[in-house]
């Protein structure tokens, strides 16, 4: 089974005045929610079961999917309204929701690229990076494995590169898509209800293998801001 997820469930305070009064994953971009451009990518690209996290303005979201019939497909609710769990936290309260033996896609709901989903592989814990720009930087060795991230501003530096100083190493911008894989699953039990999923990746890639795969040619715009809105209207067009 193609199964994803769609991280649905942030306060989108980047995007206020807008998100005083909906979620970040309603937000219109060339007519439809943000939302849908997600989803439609992923249906094109076959998957068949969306897990969609929530939390702000979280019946805005079930409300939407319901009158549109989940786009025809098994769109399940991971509801965070209680507490917003960060992106970690998201994952494990929402791994009842899929099948245990099949991979994830996760996705983040303010992510637009041109990234051929059908195309990326699933067999192994993995992070979509490109080359471009960033203050933040996850680190790969030759064979694409992830070692460490760190901050070129501040010379932070986290993961196993931090013990190891292991270089050179390639500086790769994260993407905001990746694919959790069922290998990773029994170390989730190990972590807090609330965690972002860097630091479990970060902390996991000392002992288990996760690439990183280098998108070449990849268009991406993030969405997160008032000011890509009119960004995201010409870059939907041209994807």
């Amino acid at each position: 089974m193609r199964q994803a997820m769609i991280f649905a469930a942030g306060l989108g305070t980047r995007l206020k005045p807008l998100t005083d009064t909906m979620p970040k994953a309603l937000v219109p971009v060339g007519g439809q929610p943000l939302l849908y451009h997600v989803v439609m990518r992923l249906k094109e690209a076959g998957f068949e079961r969306i897990v969609v996290n929530v939390h702000h303005f979280a019946d805005q979201i079930i409300d939407y999917l319901k009158v549109n019939e989940n786009f025809g497909l098994d769109i399940r609710i991971s509801d965070e309204r209680e507490q917003l769990l960060e992106t970690g936290g998201g994952i494990k309260k929402a791994m009842p929701l899929f099948d245990p033996n099949s991979p994830i896609l996760i996705h983040n709901v303010d992510i637009l690229s041109n990234l051929d989903l059908r195309r990326l592989p699933m067999d192994a814990p993995l992070l979509v990076v490109s080359q471009r720009q960033t203050k933040r930087y996850l680190l790969f060795d030759d064979d694409m494995r992830l070692q460490g991230w760190t901050n070129i501003e501040t010379g932070e530096l986290k993961g196993p590169v931090a013990d190891t100083h292991l270089s050179p190493l390639k500086k790769l911008a994260f993407s905001g898509i990746h694919v959790f894989h069922p290998s990773l699953t029994p170390l989730l039990g190990e972590w807090q209800d609330r965690f972002p999923i860097m630091d479990f990746y970060l902390k996991a890639c000392a002992t288990h293998l996760i690439k990183g795969y280098e998108a070449t040619d990849l268009r991406l715009l993030d969405v997160g801001k008032l000011d890509t809105l009119d960004q995201a209207e010409k870059f939907i067009t041209n994807i």
